[in-house]
């Protein structure tokens, strides 16, 4: 969720300041692309997983801080429901055996990080939404004790002067208000992170926000909320709402959301940053001592600590990331579309297709974004969040079909070819490729997977609240046996 901060109260003179120094930020950064002053190396990626805490009865376990304590790895932080917490997966190059590598490293991490949970009652589950949540109490019973998330919480609520009513279309919809952004503690993600060259930025955004759509359709798991069957992935709207800083009357006006797909296929990451400075207003107006434009002429690496903090406070499905590493600046496409789970071999597919897709688009002499309209790539996106394996998508030279058929006539071999430019085994691109072949065949994913064991427990004389109880325990079994969920039995 960002970097911890000091304090929740701010002042006019602090946002003008905030204002002043962020455009001074956005200066130094031009300045820097101009002066080719970043690191040039490409493909090296990083991982991070949100995770939910449940106790021995399925329920939320509202302790994450007393298991951050157990766990005492750096690699764990907080997030903001007190039931989630997050794992940073240390970054590495693509290529070779490392795919191998980082699911074993995965898999041992989570291991011991269960067992450290054990010891205060809790296990670790990889789900978008927890299906067992119930609908959040009024205040911030959920949220971490954080100065962070009580400022976000302030600044967004002041800025809306009303409280938040979730209305998520679904099977069945969803109408409930809430005074906090408390429901955005029920979505947790899973982030794949791109490092690449500020010349090909724009190139690799561009591909990343083309597959959103096809991505998220695959990889679909968050059918459940409070209760409620709504959408295959849930989590995009509740984020989208709950985080919502516009009164009707703008969003009447079209002023743009801070969960934000985008407007337009870009040119430079330079657009990306331009565009949150003057479409969205400081939430978290916490100014550093540091002048950007006098350490880059003194020959440093300015943090830009204000542009960063903002960049943090708007939610782009594919977010621009600057970042500084022993002392030199490197450029990273932050990829924020897929939920949690369900399962290591799961996370390490679906990493395998985002990575070999979007590096081959991006070797292509005519890019298949200038074949494709930035509102096709949206909708697409919109429709797999709606109805997941089974929705309906534009793609070019096909019209519009199913998710399954872009995913295997179009998009595999594309994988297949960018997991051979990486450097990536055939065995471990094969392996990888197969898991996504077979869920786009079968049609069965995280989300489908979750409505079946549901249904079939509901046909068995339970109510809506039992099955998801007994769904969520057969789910956690078969999550900590490591199968891809396209052969998980439905109970």
């Amino acid at each position: 969720m960002g970097d911890e901060i000091s304090g929740t109260t701010f002042t006019r003179s602090d946002h003008a300041l905030y204002r002043a120094k962020i455009r001074r930020c956005l200066d130094t950064l031009e300045a820097m692309l101009d002066a080719k002053v970043f690191l040039e190396d490409e493909w090296r990626t990083g991982l991070e997983i949100e995770l939910n805490l449940i106790d021995s009865e399925m329920r939320p376990f509202y302790g994450n801080t007393e298991v951050l304590d157990r766990i005492s790895d750096p690699l764990y932080q907080t997030e903001l429901g007190k039931f989630t917490i997050e794992l940073n997966v240390e970054p590495r190059q693509i290529g070779g055996q490392s795919l191998a590598q980082l699911e074993s490293a995965l898999r041992r991490n989570l291991n011991r990080a269960r067992d450290r949970a054990g010891d205060a009652g809790a296990d670790l589950v990889m789900v978008g939404i927890l299906p067992t949540l119930p609908a959040p109490p009024a205040g911030r019973a959920w949220f971490t004790d954080s100065d962070r998330y009580r400022a976000l919480d302030e600044s967004i609520m002041s800025a809306r002067r009303e409280d938040i009513t979730l209305r998520i279309s679904g099977k069945e919809p969803l109408s409930l208000t809430l005074d906090s952004i408390v429901a955005e503690a029920a979505c947790t993600s899973t982030q794949f992170h791109l490092q690449v060259s500020p010349d090909r930025y724009a190139a690799y955004w561009n591909a990343a926000q083309l597959i959103a759509g096809p991505q998220l359709a695959l990889g679909a798991n968050s059918p459940f909320l409070f209760g409620h069957h709504l959408q295959a992935e849930t989590r995009v709207e509740t984020f989208l709402q709950s985080t919502d800083t516009r009164s009707v009357e703008l969003r009447n006006q079209g002023v743009r959301p801070r969960v934000f797909f985008g407007d337009r296929w870009i040119t430079s990451i330079f657009d990306l940053f331009e565009e949150n400075v003057r479409y969205f207003p400081a939430l978290l107006p916490v100014s550093s001592d540091e002048d950007p434009a006098e350490v880059l002429a003194a020959g440093g690496t300015p943090s830009l600590a204000e542009l960063r903090l903002h960049n943090g406070t708007i939610y782009r499905w594919n977010r621009p990331v600057y970042d500084v590493q022993d002392g030199r600046p490197h450029l990273r496409v932050e990829n924020r579309v897929l939920p949690a789970g369900p399962s290591v071999v799961d996370t390490l597919a679906n990493a395998a297709f985002f990575y070999g897709v979007v590096v081959e688009l991006v070797a292509d002499e005519r890019p298949l974004w200038s074949r494709m309209s930035f509102d096709a790539a949206r909708e697409n996106f919109r429709a797999a969040a709606r109805d997941g394996i089974h929705a309906r998508l534009y793609w070019p030279e096909l019209g519009e079909v199913g998710a399954d058929e872009v995913v295997l006539g179009t998009l595999l071999p594309i994988a297949a070819a960018g997991l051979e430019r990486l450097g990536v085994g055939g065995e471990l691109a094969g392996r990888a490729l197969d898991i996504i072949e077979a869920r786009a065949r079968l049609r069965r994913n995280g989300a489908t997977w979750q409505v079946a064991a549901v249904q079939a427990h509901e046909a068995r004389g339970h109510d809506r609240k039992e099955s998801l109880h007994l769904m969520l325990r057969d789910y956690v079994q078969v999550m900590h046996g490591n199968e891809p969920v396209h052969t998980w039995p439905v109970p």
